[in-house]
């Protein structure tokens, strides 16, 4: 998958989770601010994008994966989804 694609897919995958519309999703950019600056991205709301992320980039996300550097930033977590898909 290209960065391209797998940032379009990240996207569409955040908007749908926390319900957030397209169009501030499509706004994020590598510096965006995601744990603790979106409202709508609450420790709840990590398991089900973690969940998400799984089933439609086909990964596996073990628990010790998940630090607060990945969450903090859009571009954090992009780098950590690459990741996992060159695991594959």
């Amino acid at each position: 998958m290209s960065r391209a694609a797998l940032d379009k897919e990240l996207k569409s995958i955040i908007s749908d989770v926390l319900g957030i519309d397209e169009e501030t999703a499509d706004a994020l950019d590598d510096e965006s601010g995601l744990f603790g600056h979106l409202p709508e991205l609450d420790s709840m709301a990590v398991a089900g994008l973690l969940t998400e992320m799984e089933d439609r980039l086909d990964i596996v996300i073990e628990d010790d994966d998940v630090d607060g550097e990945m969450l903090e930033t859009y571009g954090g977590l992009l780098a950590f989804a690459e990741g996992k898909l060159a695991e594959r």
